[in-house]
């Protein structure tokens, strides 16, 4: 035993040479197509739809999604190195793919067959957008305690409340929404439970009642900064229901059990970025009659960046495949791996504006960006506090079975 695992096999990462061809493409359209226009997606705010067009075309939405839903197949793996060599560019357009996961994973993990014919394939194909409004002004990381509500009439739900920092919410024409179809107070009273009495629905764009509001003016990863959604007694038909009544806390938490990946890709793609660009600048860089790189300080941070960057990657990349061999053990893998792999990207994003000395701080130079974009990373899909909470309590429960 190799606690808390079984075996030393539990650790195995195997990456098939197709995994390898698939990223080398993806490096050469991001190099081609995206790279070249982040200054100009950093000084709009917005990501150019052409780009939007070229990744439907490159079938890049479908990643992860069955070939039975028109997606391209492939799974956690996949979709990481997609999520992290887009992220290497412009972390705002991995969010603007991740969100639409966050919306199809619960359909593809709890919804009925018709919801996955309708609302997969057009996320598939890149013809639509899905977004997944569950965050609210006084509940995050903590889903159990959304005000939201819902409630049934007839053959229909009529929803209500407030949702924030909702990202692709301009452009969504699906949205997965966390509503309280029994409120928190009798939840506990009758079940001893905060979080029983949650459920999930699909709402559409154009339900009446559904209404964009304002965009968060947020610190970093300008191109796919979050809105608030409003639901104004929005009426969703029962069908639109996913999975059970009451019980969409573990849609939703299982939603981010498997995203938590994507966001850690996120994070290895920004830390890759700064790096090489702390090589690079070191390299050419003289000061005092010799290179940076030939500096004692500066190798030691160039080899501490490393180490923290391939680190995060394994952790990522294990994360995937526990993922994918359909591992309970994933859960707790994803938590480490989100955890630690944004704070890496943190902290060598950090370390490469040091190594750039004034030049770093220019946002001309592209560097600094990097480093606005992981600190985001460490709180959306639960902050790093609560990742914590997850890895203990998943250790505990999968070695002695007990819950705390």
């Amino acid at each position: 035993m190799v606690f808390p695992f079984n075996s030393v096999q539990d650790f195995q990462i195997k990456i098939d040479e197709d995994v390898e061809i698939f990223r080398r493409a993806v490096r050469e359209v991001i190099e081609n197509k995206v790279l070249p226009r982040w200054q100009e997606i950093e000084k709009n705010n917005e990501i150019p739809k052409e780009i939007f067009e070229e990744f439907a075309q490159q079938g890049f939405f479908g990643v992860g999604i069955p070939e039975e839903y028109d997606g391209q197949g492939g799974g956690q793996l996949l979709q990481a190195v997609l999520t992290e060599e887009v992220a290497r560019a412009v972390p705002s357009l991995a969010v603007a793919i991740g969100v639409n996961h966050l919306f199809g994973i619960p359909i593809l993990k709890f919804g009925t067959e018709e919801q996955k014919k309708k609302y997969i394939p057009p996320i598939a194909r890149g013809e639509a957008f899905g977004a997944h409004a569950n965050t609210e002004p006084g509940a995050g990381s903590d889903v159990a305690g959304i005000s939201t509500k819902a409630k049934k009439v007839n053959d229909h739900y009529v929803i209500t409340g407030r949702k924030i920092f909702i990202s692709g919410a301009e452009k969504a024409d699906y949205f997965i929404v966390s509503a309280r179809t029994v409120p928190i107070e009798q939840a506990i009273k009758e079940k001893g439970k905060r979080w029983w009495g949650i459920s999930v629905f699909v709402v559409e764009r154009d339900t009446p009642g559904l209404k964009i509001g304002q965009r968060f003016n947020v610190i970093g990863m300008r191109g796919e900064q979050p809105y608030e959604v409003i639901l104004d007694e929005v009426k969703v038909p029962a069908e639109n229901l996913v999975g059970p009544e009451n019980e969409g806390f573990k849609v939703i938490v299982t939603t981010y059990d498997y995203t938590r990946i994507g966001i850690a890709a996120q994070a290895v793609g920004i830390a890759q970025a700064t790096f090489e660009a702390a090589v690079n600048y070191a390299l050419q860089r003289e000061a005092f009659g010799k290179r940076l790189i030939e500096f004692e300080m500066i190798i030691d941070k160039l080899a501490n960046m490393y180490m923290k960057l391939e680190a995060a990657r394994l952790l990522t990349y294990w994360a995937a495949t526990l993922a994918d061999a359909g591992r309970r053990e994933f859960i707790i893998a994803s938590s480490l791996a989100k955890a630690f792999a944004t704070e890496a990207a943190e902290w060598i994003a950090r370390q490469a504006i040091q190594v750039h000395g004034g030049i770093g701080v220019d946002e001309e130079t592209g560097v600094a960006r990097y480093l606005r974009d992981a600190i985001i990373t460490t709180i959306y899909e639960g902050t790093n506090e609560i990742q914590r909470l997850t890895i203990v309590r998943q250790l505990v429960r999968q070695v002695f079975g007990m819950k705390i």
